[in-house]
């Protein structure tokens, strides 16, 4: 099995590298495509947006519209699928996932494809192993790391900033968002070798483990 992975950052690309071996082990070759951000699905499906700008769902129509048309030419025993791993933030799940799929069975030819949403924030599969975090970041702050509800909507990365960035997220958020992505890579970088991908407490991130094991 082929996986085109469609990421919405470079820090969810670090996570998934490490992470993608782990659930579907060898035998079945991936790529990882990090966007930069999230976005927003466009009004008109067929509109043009601008390629150069690389805004994950503002590009989605076209990205499984072209996926479409190439999985189709590949020869039968070679399947490939496409995997959109993306946060949620504050939005409706239902409503949201209503609307990804009105842009998948917009396609003809339909690209195979999985919808897996992080709850709240990506960070929410990191906290789901909290061994690993306390294996990456030994002076996590437990207190911090012990009211986190699983898959809640919460601040999840500021709540994981708390826990393992000194001054916390406060002190991160000062340093600007530049600061703040390369912060997030790190986490993505240190605590995704030490997790248990049979192991984890977040619904969302099980939900995306299994979808791909499925597949293959």
């Amino acid at each position: 099995m082929h996986f085109e992975i469609l990421v919405e950052d470079l820090s969810g690309k670090k996570a998934l590298e490490i992470l993608v071996p782990k659930i579907i082990g060898d035998g079945h070759t991936f790529k990882i495509h990090p966007y930069k951000g999230i976005g927003r699905i466009p009004t008109k499906l067929g509109s043009n947006n601008d390629a150069a700008k690389r805004i994950l769902l503002n590009q989605l129509p076209k990205l499984l519209r072209g996926y479409g048309n190439t999985f189709s030419s590949y020869p039968n025993n070679y399947p490939a699928a496409v995997i959109l791993v993306c946060d949620l933030d504050n939005k409706c799940l239902k409503a949201f996932r209503q609307e990804l799929f009105v842009i998948l069975n917009a396609c003809n030819p339909k690209p195979e494809t999985r919808f897996c949403i992080a709850i709240e924030e990506g960070e929410a599969w990191f906290l789901g192993d909290i061994p690993a975090i306390k294996a990456a970041y030994p002076r996590a702050n437990d207190v911090v790391l012990n009211r986190y509800t699983n898959d809640s909507v919460c601040g999840t990365w500021e709540l994981l900033a708390d826990a393992v960035f000194t001054g916390g997220s406060q002190e991160l958020l000062a340093k600007g968002w530049q600061m703040t992505g390369a912060e997030k890579s790190e986490w993505s970088e240190k605590i995704t070798p030490h997790m248990d991908v049979e192991n984890n407490a977040s619904t969302s991130f099980c939900y995306f483990r299994e979808k791909m094991r499925e597949l293959t």
